[in-house]
């Protein structure tokens, strides 16, 4: 995309997300990667949600194919339900 075609993609994006958190979708960060930590993602940018169900989680994601998105970002998604430590240790055991 050109610059200005960017700008509009993006403005677009801003004006969808604006709905989200009547969902109860809150955004917990939107940020770059850090590029020189162990074991580092090769991606350059992360976002870490917190959805109240996973039909809210399945919006988000659906409006993200309906973007566009996916044709102009290397981008991928992984969702799981909030944990605790000591259940973590329990379901890596158990793989």
């Amino acid at each position: 995309m050109s610059g200005q075609q960017r700008q509009h993609f993006l403005a677009g994006l801003q004006e969808a997300m604006a709905g989200l958190s009547s969902q109860g979708i809150e955004v917990l960060t939107l940020s770059v990667t850090e590029p020189h930590i162990d074991q580092a993602s090769s991606h350059h940018f992360m976002g870490v949600w917190r959805f109240p169900d996973q039909r809210a989680c399945q919006a988000l994601l659906a409006g993200i194919q309906a973007s566009g998105w996916y044709e102009y970002f290397d981008h991928i998604n992984a969702a799981g339900a909030q944990g605790e430590f000591a259940q973590h240790l329990l379901d890596l055991a158990n793989v």
